[in-house]
């Protein structure tokens, strides 16, 4: 059966992603279920927080080997697979509580569980890429966004839940709904047909090579040509370090909002709340931009905004000045998953955009790691949080660097292929 099909309606595919990202988005309101763990079945914070690490590992490990599985049966099968993974996370979730199962919850929440928020994340991708090839960054940017806010569904529903029906019960029906959100949104992805191009591009000169191809002068490449080009690693050098900078302020917001900026408990959590806002608009933000400025100078806006933003920070004195420099950073940090697919596309064209994307989020999860120990290290070792927020303001120049040089790879590559007539695919 043919994974392709240009009858249906763009704009409901790209609706089917957001379920689909909303569903495996409710990973970021995984705090809520730190304190019901503990007084229920005697979890320590450390030991519930292990569920979470292993599943953002676990997505990053799966978005990378399972990108060729989409690429081969296309977003449809990848989607339910990644419902029925998820699903049964949840499920199992719920039953290793009932059971007091610590092993059996770090298994089924962090392996299988996390295993469908990778394929989940990557398996509309690819295909948004096709049906938007107008606006990529626009496209990509509205699905990821719904995984950036997932914890706007599942923070208050579940939090009802829990008071009420007990935490076993809550990752019983939240694995149901996601399931079934899930499959709705799958279910409606398909590529569209061969040479299919929405009514504005038409009549466009070239616009075949625009919509399936990179940027002008810029050679399409398979993924196993992808992760072997030096612009795939400048990338992943890239992501790593605008997560590693995001993350460490979602690990440590609050605290930083007390200590530094003096916030009360309940001031600095209401603030915290506030940062899924920010995640999920950013991404809407700044992958509509990029369509307009263009991917590198956005990702180079990113790494300028942090370095003021983290140089600032040690000084503010009020709490919401501070906040206001924490949601700045939330966006770029949002932003930059948002505008990955399509500046992906955008190096080595669309053919198998899925597997390469798949190849980059290996750079969330090392930074998942990296950003929080090292600031936990930074911390632990100086006392203070001015020390962590110069050290990660450093790697940010440094990401600047690595825009800069990318920046000039594009542009030697461009010329090269130009002056010398070349087409096709090559690794540089």
């Amino acid at each position: 059966m043919s994974h392709r099909d240009s009858s249906k309606n763009r704009w409901l595919i790209a609706l089917g992603a957001v379920a689909i990202h909303l569903s495996i988005g409710s990973i970021y309101a995984y705090s809520i279920y730190q304190n019901p763990l503990n007084e229920s079945v005697g979890w320590s914070t450390s030991t519930v927080t292990l569920g979470f690490s292993i599943a953002v590992f676990v997505l990053g490990i799966t978005a990378a080997f399972l990108g060729k599985y989409v690429e081969e049966y296309g977003p449809r099968k990848a989607g339910l697979a990644a419902a029925v993974l998820y699903g049964l996370g949840m499920v199992g979730s719920g039953l290793s509580v009932q059971l007091g199962s610590l092993p059996m919850f770090l298994a089924t929440f962090g392996v299988v569980g996390g295993m469908g928020i990778g394929l989940g994340y990557i398996s509309p991708i690819g295909t948004l890429v096709e049906w938007f090839p107008d606006r990529r960054g626009m496209a990509t940017g509205l699905a990821v966004m719904g995984f950036g806010a997932g914890a706007l569904l599942t923070g208050p529903l579940g939090n009802y839940l829990i008071q009420g029906y007990g935490v076993a019960t809550t990752f019983y029906a939240l694995g149901a709904l996601y399931f079934v959100l899930m499959t709705l949104g799958a279910s409606y992805l398909q590529k569209p047909g061969k040479d299919w191009l929405p009514e504005g591009m038409q009549d466009e000169e070239n616009a075949q090579e625009k919509a399936s191809g990179a940027l002008s002068g810029l050679d399409v490449m398979t993924a196993a040509q992808a992760r072997t080009s030096p612009r795939f690693y400048l990338v992943w050098l890239i992501i790593f370090i605008n997560v590693s900078a995001g993350i460490m302020l979602l690990a440590f917001a609050s605290p930083m909002l007390q200590r530094i900026a003096g916030a009360d408990a309940t001031t600095a959590a209401f603030i915290v709340g506030y940062i899924g806002i920010f995640n999920g608009g950013g991404r809407i933000f700044w992958s509509t931009v990029s369509d307009y400025i263009g991917r590198t100078t956005t990702y180079g806006a990113f790494m300028v905004i942090q370095i003021l933003a983290f140089a600032v920070m040690p000084e503010v004195a009020g709490v919401w000045m501070l906040a206001g420099l924490l949601f700045l950073v939330i966006t770029c940090y949002g932003g930059g998953f948002a505008c990955l697919p399509a500046y992906l596309s955008d190096l080595f064209g669309t053919k198998e955009v899925s597997a390469i994307h798949g190849y980059a989020l290996t750079a969330w999860s090392a930074a998942g790691i990296a950003g929080p120990q090292l600031a936990s290290f930074v911390l632990d070792t100086t006392g203070n949080y001015t020390s962590a927020l110069y050290v990660i303001n450093a790697a940010l120049v440094v990401g600047l660097v690595v825009v800069a040089v990318l920046r000039w790879r594009i542009g030697k590559l461009k010329e090269s292929n130009r002056s010398s007539g070349h087409t096709g695919a090559t690794t540089d």
